[in-house]
């Protein structure tokens, strides 16, 4: 079947003037078939008009832990239950986050993510966010679990994942770490610096040895100080580093965010960190076996208070950071060309003709009003 989508700004197509009104793509087989400008437009079996609103990549989501009260650790119907609130929302496709646990039930998850993958490509791969973690930082992670990287361990993980395992988290300062580092980048895992105590010269080390991420940057790590400029600006300086940013208003001011923009604005990606209580409403949730109160959409520990996780979906952050000044396109990278590449996926997060045709039309006020995922309707 063919889909005709026109009267849009087109935004992530190298062929489209992204400024027009008149924007048109095709998607056909699955795929951005044809784009263009202009009322001389293909026929196709469905025809869908923009009405004067922007069709934009869909979005990819490289970090975050679920939805719709169920959390990607619990098993293949929590993820499906998790994935359709965010794909409503526009993430097309995602990378599963799982939470700190011991080794062998890592490795039971990532096996399970593998089997997810094989059978939806719309999922990525999972992303360990721990346990390689400094303690000192742990936010929303079990202390005692929290461990250095050993060969073994990196190995088992690993072997478990069957090339699904596209991003690990870890701080660098830990003893095994920078090893770590090269045997997860050399398997082709995106290796992040997160959850740390390193200040700038050891995260410039750990770059060097291959991570090329920053997790959720400012939060779990030590800030700028103009003695200290830590990991952040370590990050900023490094031309092969993609930092991702919660742009939820709570986890980093977005005034903040806007700067971030202005400095590295085409090596930011917006992610959501989101928990289950995503789509959700507010209450009681846990997440890795710690208990979340989530009130106002704000989900903090119930012990100590930190924060644990975000309630956001994309479309919600890319509101959030247009309006706090970022042009509309820069905002649409973050949320889907500049992940894709982060996770060595640069087939995706685009509407160039021949790119998978996954795709979000929002209206004016940048509210989804329809999805597609390789060309479906979703």
């Amino acid at each position: 079947m063919s889909t005709l989508v026109h009267s849009v700004r087109l935004l992530g197509s190298v062929s489209v003037d992204s400024d027009r009104a008149d924007g048109w793509a095709l998607f056909e087989g699955g795929r951005v078939a044809a784009a263009g400008v202009g009322g001389d437009r293909p026929r196709a079996d469905e025809v869908s008009d923009g009405s004067g609103g922007c069709l934009v990549p869909g979005f990819i989501d490289i970090h975050g832990h679920g939805g719709a009260g169920a959390s990607f650790d619990d098993g293949p119907d929590a993820v499906l239950r998790a994935r359709a609130v965010h794909r409503a929302h526009g993430t097309t496709r995602a990378v599963l986050s799982l939470i700190t646990a011991p080794i062998e039930d890592l490795a039971a998850r990532v096996a399970m993510v593998a089997d997810l993958c094989d059978a939806d490509p719309t999922v990525l791969g999972s992303h360990l966010e721990g346990p390689f973690l400094d303690p000192g930082h742990k936010g929303a992670h079990t202390e005692a679990l929290l461990r250095a990287p050993d060969a073994a361990s990196v190995d088992r993980l690993l072997e478990a994942g069957r090339g699904t395992i596209r991003q690990v988290t870890l701080a660098p300062e830990r003893d095994g770490a920078l090893d770590a580092i090269r045997r997860f980048v050399e398997a082709g895992v995106a290796v992040a610096v997160g959850h740390t105590d390193a200040d700038a010269e050891t995260t410039r080390r750990a770059f060097d040895a291959g991570a090329t991420l920053l997790t959720h940057a400012f939060n779990a790590m030590p800030g700028i100080h103009h003695r200290a400029p830590g990991p952040v600006v370590a990050g900023l300086r490094d031309e092969r580093v993609t930092l991702e940013v919660i742009a939820d208003g709570v986890h980093v001011d977005l005034e903040l965010i806007a700067t971030l923009f202005a400095v590295a604005g085409d090596r930011i990606a917006l992610i959501t960190d989101a928990m289950a209580a995503a789509g959700s409403q507010d209450g009681r949730y846990e997440l890795g076996g710690l208990a979340v109160q989530v009130t106002d959409g704000v989900a903090r520990l119930e012990e100590g208070g930190a924060i644990a996780g975000s309630t956001l979906t994309q479309d919600a952050a890319l509101r959030n950071v247009v309006g706090a000044g970022v042009p509309l396109e820069i905002a649409s990278h973050a949320l889907s060309r500049r992940p894709a590449h982060a996770m060595h996926r640069d087939d995706l997060g685009t509407l160039d003709v021949g790119a998978p045709a996954d795709a979000v039309l929002l209206d004016e006020s940048l509210a989804v009003r329809r999805v597609w995922v390789a060309g479906r309707p979703a």
